[in-house]
């Protein structure tokens, strides 16, 4: 194995006690620094953008230490050690043994879907998505020409976001689709895809020539069953299937850019990693690379830590809006720590909705809308806060009803 380690597993794991509230102001967060921009009040609460409001496992932080204490930074590629990182968290959380030469490191996983709409689409052509989904999955699509065609997914009596496949076959079939972005983990919905499920698209894509882009950014914050990768239910779907994984949402890194692209047939890859290289992007970030080996290999600890935290805040949220909103519901929660509110039973428009929670309760959520036209009447909200935060904008949300 080439390479060397880039933090000593030595020290005990210092960043576990997730109650501490962190002042991320004037930091240049995206989260907290960009109010007026986004025209929200300074005073508003937010948990909207998916990054969290904790720090990072320390040996992490350890990492980035030693190489900015080394105070060398340039071109940098992932080595032996890095691919035995990733290559290992895989095997140990998702049950998959995946090949080093499927892993193709890029800056970001929508970096990685733009480049596979690129890779295996030509201009005009459809590509696949299920809305309400996360809003970039729409621009990959329409910013690079091509024709956007969606599946809505529908809400069950269970309370659960499901799939229409006969809607999703027929639009298949009838606009010539080439291309299926998939949310698994579903974004915002909440939905933890079961292997039934994902085999039922699976078949439809083979059958019909379609290949497959997993979004599995998601996959350590199942709270439901386990993480399901779609390329490994059958060897059929490794063939056609990219799958973006990356370290950025699980130890919030999210600004360091990295994901690691897991693409096992040859011809997809050779593809993929020519539209790739066409962008110009070349080496990796080398704080990136340090940040995610270390993760990988030593994270451990603070990953189960933070999934049971992480938990315990789902559930509260779920317990007092049942007790404290009538008219407002919680999505039946499976997956990922961003909450899929149901705001339809208090008879607002959705315009009515966000001034009230903005402006009114002094909360910025993302507004369901942007997720899609089923989104209408919803708000996402991140709960990977420390709870007190979250019990803070609770307090806030419970008051809702007085602004009607």
């Amino acid at each position: 194995m080439k390479g060397r380690s880039v933090v000593l597993h030595i020290m005990a794991e210092r960043n576990i006690d997730f109650d501490i509230i962190t002042d991320r102001r004037n930091t240049r967060s995206l989260k907290y620094d960009f109010t007026k921009e986004y025209g929200i009040p300074k005073d508003a609460l937010p948990l909207w953008v998916a990054d969290m409001d904790f720090k990072t496992s320390s040996y992490v932080q350890d990492a980035l230490k030693n190489l900015a204490e080394h105070g060398i930074f340039g071109y940098s590629r992932e080595q032996g050690t890095y691919i035995h990182a990733v290559k290992r968290w895989h095997k140990k959380y998702y049950g998959r043994d995946i090949q080093s030469d499927w892993i193709v490191v890029t800056p970001g996983v929508m970096f990685a879907v733009a480049a596979a709409v690129n890779a295996f689409t030509d201009e005009n052509d459809a590509v696949i998505i299920q809305q309400p989904v996360y809003y970039p999955f729409r621009d990959a699509v329409v910013n690079n020409g091509r024709r956007l065609v969606v599946n809505e997914l529908y809400l069950g009596c269970d309370n659960r976001f499901h799939i229409d496949y006969e809607d999703f076959e027929k639009k298949i079939i009838n606009e010539n689709v080439k291309l299926f972005i998939l949310c698994n983990p579903h974004n915002p919905v909440a939905r933890s895809w079961t292997e039934d499920e994902l085999a039922r698209l699976g078949d439809i894509c083979l059958e019909h020539g379609v290949k497959v882009v997993s979004d599995e950014i998601h996959a350590d914050f199942v709270f439901s069953g386990v993480h399901t990768v779609f390329a490994g239910i059958k060897k059929d779907y490794e063939e056609i299937t990219v799958t973006c994984t990356s370290p950025s949402k699980t130890f919030n890194i999210a600004g360091l850019q990295i994901s690691n692209i897991i693409i096992a047939g040859d011809d997809m890859r050779k593809r993929f990693i020519k539209t790739f290289k066409a962008t110009g992007y070349c080496e990796p970030n080398a704080m990136a690379l340090a940040a995610c080996e270390a993760a990988y290999l030593y994270g451990d600890e603070w990953y189960e830590a933070l999934h049971s935290y992480i938990r315990k805040n789902i559930g509260y949220i779920g317990k007092f809006i049942s007790e404290n909103l009538p008219g407002v519901t919680v999505t039946e929660h499976e997956a990922t720590y961003l909450v899929w509110i149901n705001f339809k039973g208090l008879g607002m428009s959705d315009v009515e909705l966000d001034d009230i929670l903005i402006n009114r309760a002094g909360l910025w959520l993302d507004s369901g809308l942007m997720f899609g036209a089923g989104g209408s009447g919803f708000q996402r909200i991140n709960v990977a806060c420390p709870a007190a935060v979250l019990k803070k904008a609770l307090e806030r949300l419970k008051n809702v009803h007085t602004y009607l």
